[in-house]
């Protein structure tokens, strides 16, 4: 029987992590919070707006209303990446090779393991960046599309453009897809492996809601999604991803939604929070249900499972917050 183990932080809790092998927690606030022998708490920014961790878990990368960049390390060792700024840090993402990059308006910097910085500049807002998961090239999310560019080359981005606002941008672990969420109420994809006149774009439509939380399963053969009143989980496996195949519906409940999704790193399984702070796990396979946490106060507005999968963190819009134990 799972196990709750809550921490109330009475603030939006915008980003769950596991830095090290430490839940932590990052707050509307500025404030992170990180539970290592103790609570321990970090004033980073004067607002925070965006989170996510390095890819080897090491560290939660930072951005906020305050211009910074900020780096927490596993032993609490604060950073600063980039000093406060005129322009808020809306947008962060962590790359290969311990590249950062971070977005403020219509410019993105990636900054680079040995000090070196390159610097994009699109003709609008950036709203969601993110890495290739091989080789450095980075995606920025903006109105009518995505530009790709590689970190290093001299090459101009490639536009791949789509009508509307792009608000997150996520490649598949493979790298053969690039999903983004839109303004309204939908996800639109690209394939990215195909050849000259094969049709690329990906319509993935029908949500109630916005959908503000995307998670890919263990081996990128999923990817879940919140905005409705189960997760809405598409099929990427074939070479085609979901073109012309339904989604699956895990957790549906008919009085509330999905608010958050996070895939299981190593089973084909998802965490599903809802609007009523309820969380459930669901299997991909056969839809089975196991209750992680009851109702409580506010939306689940993060999950975040840590490495072995045993161990789920997960946080509230009223900073109701906790970690749960699967395995009791």
């Amino acid at each position: 029987m799972p196990t709750v183990a809550p921490i109330d932080l009475d603030d939006h809790c915008l980003c769950v992590a596991f830095v090290g092998d430490a839940p932590v927690f990052a707050l509307a606030s500025g404030l992170v919070v990180r539970l290592d022998h103790g609570t321990h708490r970090h004033e980073l920014h004067d607002g925070l707006l965006a989170a996510v961790t390095t890819l080897d878990g090491s560290s939660l990368v930072t951005g906020g209303e305050d211009g910074k960049v900020m780096r927490l390390d596993a032993d609490g060792t604060e950073t600063v990446l980039r000093p406060a700024a005129r322009k808020w840090v809306g947008a962060v993402a962590a790359g290969p090779q311990g590249a950062i990059a971070f977005a403020e308006g219509r410019t993105a910097t990636v900054l680079m393991a040995d000090g070196k910085q390159r610097a994009f500049e699109e003709a609008r807002t950036i709203e969601g960046l993110a890495f290739a998961p091989k080789g450095l090239r980075i995606a920025m999310a903006r109105y009518n599309g995505v530009s790709l560019a590689f970190v290093n080359g001299a090459a101009p981005a490639v536009d791949l453009e789509w009508k509307g606002a792009h608000t997150q941008v996520t490649f598949s672990p493979d790298g053969r897809f690039l999903v983004t969420a839109m303004q309204e109420n939908a996800l639109h994809g690209w394939k990215l492996d195909g050849k000259p006149g094969d049709q690329r774009h990906m319509r993935m439509t029908g949500y109630p809601a916005k959908i503000k939380s995307l998670s890919w399963s263990a081996k990128g053969k999923w990817l879940a999604s919140s905005g409705a009143p189960s997760a809405i989980v598409w099929p990427f496996a074939s070479k085609d991803g979901p073109m012309g195949k339904p989604p699956l519906e895990l957790g549906q409940r008919a009085d509330t939604m999905v608010t958050a999704v996070a895939c299981h790193p190593v089973e084909d399984l998802v965490a599903i929070g809802f609007g009523d702070g309820m969380v459930l796990a669901v299997r991909i396979a056969d839809s089975k249900e196991a209750l992680l946490r009851r109702p409580g106060k506010g939306p689940v507005t993060a999950l975040a499972w840590n490495k072995p999968g045993r161990l789920l963190a997960f946080g509230t819009q009223a900073g109701d917050c906790g970690v749960v134990d699967i395995a009791g």
